[in-house]
């Protein structure tokens, strides 16, 4: 059986937590993941706040959104990705997962302030202001991987 390419893998995870470990044979694990996916999907109402988010309901959005249980899903889905991506090409001591901790830290720190902080005056909610704030985490984290790759290069 062929191993998928590591962004193979990635991709499918970004669609939904556990595809990408379906796509790498790790049955149990995808089922784990998109178990917990649905679970902290359906118990924070945040498909609900992701429709009402687009349509421009954004008070709407965050009366909804359980807070309590958003906050495990950076971390969640950050980490499906990650182990996607490392299982495809059988990586067992690579740093990648440096962008993606990163990413989730950032991913919560924008949920966390997203039914209070404002950009221009507009209140941006528990979908769009965390979906910003991956943006310089993911950014942070690959800049912190090449560092130390450069600093671990044998030479």
């Amino acid at each position: 059986m062929r191993r998928p390419k590591k962004h193979e893998a990635l991709l499918w995870s970004i669609a939904l937590p556990g595809f990408g470990q379906f796509l790498n044979g790790k049955m149990i694990k995808g089922i784990v993941f998109l178990f917990l996916e649905f679970l902290v999907n359906i118990q924070s109402n945040f498909n609900l706040a992701i429709i009402y988010s687009f349509t421009g309901e954004i008070n709407r959005a965050i009366e909804i959104t359980n807070y309590q249980w958003l906050m495990f899903y950076p971390c969640l889905y950050m980490f499906a990705m990650w182990d996607a991506y490392r299982d495809a090409e059988g990586e067992t001591t690579s740093i990648s997962y440096i962008p993606f901790v990163f990413g989730a830290f950032s991913l919560t720190v924008g949920l966390i302030y997203s039914a209070k902080l404002r950009l221009f005056g507009l209140l941006i909610g528990s979908v769009f202001l965390p979906m910003a704030f991956l943006v310089p985490g993911l950014v942070v984290g690959f800049i912190i991987h090449k560092v130390i790759l450069t600093i671990t290069k044998p030479k």
